[in-house]
């Protein structure tokens, strides 16, 4: 096989939906063993949670959450039965979250994104993530190796010794943030180093606009996007086809309305929730606080799973207005109380030295006594007051924004 990793990723749809849902009841008893997963998952029965609607009836664990639930059960916050001395590196991100690898091969599932991005076994690899730490440099390590790949582990910065590396062991593969790529070889334009043999790239990490990626392919090196975290290793990545990024195998991937854990309709903007079926370290409906939003279809490149439109900002939109929080979770709340409103966003803004708040909802209906029931409930909510515009259905952006500020 050439152009698939292996044959789950051209799977009929259905059948992979089939066989994520029937591992997913054995995952939740794995995550059961785990004292934190036992409180929050009190009353859940495994054996029901069998699809997409099951599973969104359960609680949603927000990233956000980690740091202060790490500290408060040293070191993983109750979420993994294990200790640590059974995984095979222990790292911390900021936060401080705590993230242990597992011992197994390809831990943090990256090998795909590597494949679709054109490395094959014997090939050299540049990798400049770091590797001090932070599991960045082993989750790109690891992939690559997992693939039969030979890893060069640079590290970021140094650009003369990266220089003399890539000199002497020819790696026709590179992985690290765009921007390094960039500065590695506007150096090696300056100083006349040869860095010919790059020729295909993963980026991650940081922004890769479409300015920068049209300079890095001038250049002559084929770059694909991957959508990862430290906790989670790699969840979407570019492939060929270049349209969007394709969901990883072996786990599942929710958008969901930023405050909640319901759900988004097919190709509204919401916030990423990940569920994945490893049994070493389960995680279910981890919100890691990224929007994005599906695409309908399969991906040009005959890859069949879910596509997402990449990276499209925060969803943890919390703002202080007149000294006090205003949260997605309260605009959510407006919304259960008023179900006949469709999309909701709150702008805050700045009139005479003051914050203003004006809630704009898409309605059916345009009366008065609507206006003035939600305006009554913004101020409960809230507990502030703010002014209400009713909207016609489908005026508001599908930009996943439901608090947008804009002093």
């Amino acid at each position: 096989m050439t152009d698939f990793y292996d044959t789950l990723e051209t799977r009929d749809p259905a059948e992979r939906e089939v066989e994520l849902f029937s591992h997913l009841p054995d995952v939740l008893r794995k995550a059961l063993a785990a004292p934190a997963y036992v409180e929050r998952l009190k009353g859940v029965d495994p054996a029901r949670i069998t699809s997409r609607s099951a599973l969104a009836t359960l609680p949603v664990l927000r990233k956000s959450e980690l740091p202060a639930l790490h500290k408060a059960a040293p070191p993983f916050g109750g979420f993994v039965a294990s200790p640590p001395g059974a995984y095979g590196r222990l790292f911390t991100s900021p936060g401080p979250i705590f993230e242990p690898e597992g011992a197994h091969a390809d831990p943090w599932r990256g090998a795909r994104a590597l494949y679709a991005a054109g490395f094959r076994k014997g090939d050299v690899v540049l990798n400049t993530f770091s590797y001090h730490l932070t599991p960045g440099g082993f989750i790109f390590d690891t992939s690559a190796r997992a693939l039969g790949c030979a890893v060069i582990p640079a590290g970021p910065g140094n650009t003369e010794a990266q220089f003399e590396l890539i000199e002497a062991y020819s790696p026709v593969g590179y992985c690290g943030t765009p921007d390094f790529l960039k500065i590695l070889l506007d150096a090696a334009k300056d100083t006349g180093r040869n860095v010919s043999s790059l020729g295909r790239a993963v980026v991650s990490g940081a922004a890769f606009p479409k300015s920068l990626q049209e300079e890095i392919k001038a250049r002559g090196i084929d770059a694909y996007q991957s959508f990862g975290t430290a906790d989670l290793g790699l969840i979407a990545f570019e492939t060929a086809g270049r349209e969007g990024m394709v969901v990883n195998e072996d786990l599942i991937l929710e958008i969901v309305r930023p405050g909640t854990g319901d759900p988004v309709a097919d190709g509204e903007v919401g916030e990423v929730v990940v569920t994945t079926l490893d049994p070493d370290h389960p995680w279910i409906r981890l919100a890691i606080g990224d929007l994005t939003a599906a695409l309908p279809g399969a991906s040009p490149c005959g890859r069949t799973n879910m596509r997402i439109k990449g990276w499209m900002g925060r969803a943890d939109q919390t703002t202080k207005v007149k000294g006090m929080f205003v949260r997605p979770e309260q605009i959510a709340e407006i919304a259960r109380r008023h179900p006949e409103l469709a999309r909701l966003r709150l702008v805050v803004a700045r009139e005479n030295e003051q914050d203003t708040m004006t809630l704009r909802c898409e309605s059916a209906s345009s009366s008065e006594a609507l206006r003035a029931a939600i305006a009554a409930t913004l101020r409960t909510v809230t507990k502030l007051g703010g002014d209400v515009e009713l909207m016609a259905p489908g005026s508001l952006p599908n930009d996943g924004k439901v608090i947008a500020d804009e002093r």
